[in-house]
């Protein structure tokens, strides 16, 4: 996207005809290849013909890039024979499921969802034959970028296309899979003992206060107490400690939005994140003006057991391997009794109901995000000194009306700011939860931004979502100064909420209730 020496995105907005979608066109025309002199240096190569030649040629040096989902190789002959059409700078609005997808970003081997849209263009004849093998070639940049499986109700790219064919949104979207769609157009009590605070723990804590111990006693303990006690024991030391597979899901899972250290220009003014998070209780985580992003994120144990198989010898390796693949593992008298409790906590997690002193908290707690932090203990590798750690908090709010899925109570939270760092939407909301959940005092939040280093949960990604970005200073100047059209999403509102309640919300729902995450 070209900008101005402000930093905003040089753009008007324009109507295609029988699409999905509207696209913003540079005001600039295609830019050639030039030289320019300057009288003390003498001629001096363009930076974009150096740009250009990095184009085409291997890292070696040699011949084209090897095919991937960033080159998209025709033959030589194909290329010649097709005719030159020019391109306009547009901006491209979209809308993405990320289950099964490496992110946002592409990538030369994984499957990423500008992969799919860079395919699509290319098979919607967008992007010319020439320039396939190479993204950069039609100038591909994202507006905000989003990690593994997370999703978006709103996003934008930037990038060079053929737009002649009036029907040129509608092959877009046709060659871009269901889940990806053009809109062009989140000890104790011997600590309270100590500090007198007996009285302010009840009262934060609530209905919640007994809720575990109850749990406990009328439903864990009757479970235990069927057990022999050799098996109890090694059933308590199961469920007490800390889930290997569970510890490898939560690092392997990426977080969303705006991961890069640098805040955004004046182009992107601020994000909003909206999210979702179960209210259950525990037993004692840019360039446009702003981005709305939807985080939903329900917890619960996995369960992860594994079966028992009798040793077999080299001989009979085969057939053991076959009768394995046909016959389901028989679980241990631990695993089955460890499978049950775990079911029972994820039941008696599905049971609880928010109530409005609940949510009032959890609103305090949000609130104290709001202005210019220093969130230098909600990221990774970022120091307090460091001036990229500020950033600015807009709002951030709990929708008051829960969503009941199947057994699961879910909350909406929604957070709007102007740039984000890695981790630090998930740490928010972890943070909030903590102190909402376990009446974590209120003064750790100031804590948090002070120079003291803090280690702050992260909340599930499952559920995070980008619900857009917004362009609320460019809009304005847009349209005061340029007399340009705005970059709004409001006017597809109608199309972003069935895309999201069809393929996104829909998938968090259905992965919460499979893993229970």
């Amino acid at each position: 996207m070209v900008r101005g020496r402000t930093g905003a995105p040089l753009v008007l907005t324009r109507r295609i005809a029988g699409g999905e979608a509207s696209v913003a066109e540079s005001l600039g025309a295609e830019i050639s290849e030039r030289s320019t002199k300057h009288p003390e240096n003498g001629p001096q190569i363009d930076w974009r013909d150096r740009k250009r030649r990095k184009f085409d040629s291997k890292p070696d040096g040699s011949g084209k890039p090897e095919p991937s989902y960033m080159s998209i190789q025709f033959p030589e002959a194909e290329i010649a024979a097709e005719e030159r059409r020019p391109k306009r700078k547009v901006a491209v609005l979209i809308g993405y499921a990320g289950t099964g997808y490496h992110g946002l970003q592409i990538n030369h081997d994984l499957k990423t969802i500008e992969g799919d849209l860079f395919a699509a263009f290319v098979a919607a004849k967008a992007i010319s034959k020439a320039n396939a093998d190479d993204p950069r070639k039609s100038s591909f940049v994202r507006c905000a970028r989003t990690d593994k499986g997370v999703h978006a109700a709103g996003n934008m790219v930037s990038l060079k296309l053929i737009i002649e064919d009036p029907d040129v949104v509608q092959k877009i979207n046709e060659n871009l899979p269901p889940q990806i769609q053009s809109f062009i157009g989140r000890k104790v009590s011997q600590w309270i003992k100590e500090k007198g605070l007996e009285s302010d723990y009840a009262e934060r804590m609530g209905e919640a206060k007994d809720y575990w111990d109850e749990i406990d006693k009328n439903h864990i303990q009757p479970i235990l107490d069927g057990l022999e006690p050799k098996v109890q024991e090694a059933v308590k030391q199961r469920i007490h400690s800390p889930d290997k597979d569970m510890e490898e899901a939560s690092t392997s899972k990426e977080d969303a939005i705006g991961e890069n250290n640098k805040p955004n220009s004046d182009a992107m003014e601020g994000i909003i994140f909206n999210g979702a998070e179960t209210a259950d209780i525990p037993r004692e985580d840019a360039s446009p003006t702003g981005v709305e992003t939807t985080t939903t994120t329900a917890t619960a144990d996995v369960d992860n057991t594994k079966g028992t198989t009798k040793p077999a010898s080299v001989e009979e390796a085969g057939g053991a391997q076959a009768e394995d693949q046909q016959k389901p593992k028989e679980l241990s008298s631990v695993d089955k009794a460890v499978k049950e409790i775990k079911a029972a906590y994820v039941a008696a997690k599905r049971r609880y109901r928010v109530t409005p002193d609940r949510l009032d908290q959890l609103q305090e707690a949000l609130d104290k995000y709001v202005g210019t932090k220093n969130y230098h203990n909600y990221t990774i590798q970022k120091a307090h000194t460091d001036p990229s750690a500020k950033r600015t908090i807009r709002s951030f709010n709990v929708n008051r009306e829960p969503i009941q899925i199947n057994d699961t109570q879910w909350l909406s939270l929604k957070v709007h700011g102007q740039s984000f760092m890695m981790h630090q939407i998930r740490k928010m909301v972890g943070m909030a939860v903590l102190a909402v959940r376990c009446a974590t005092p209120w003064s750790r939040f100031e804590e948090s931004y002070s120079a003291a280093r803090i280690s702050i949960p992260k909340a599930p990604s499952l559920g995070l979502l980008l619900e857009r970005p917004v362009f609320t200073n460019y809009n304005r100047r847009a349209v005061e100064n340029l007399g340009l059209e705005e970059l709004d999403f409001s006017k597809h509102e109608k199309e972003i909420l069935a895309f999201k309640e069809e393929h996104i919300y829909r998938r968090i729902f259905e992965l919460e209730e499979k893993e229970n995450s």
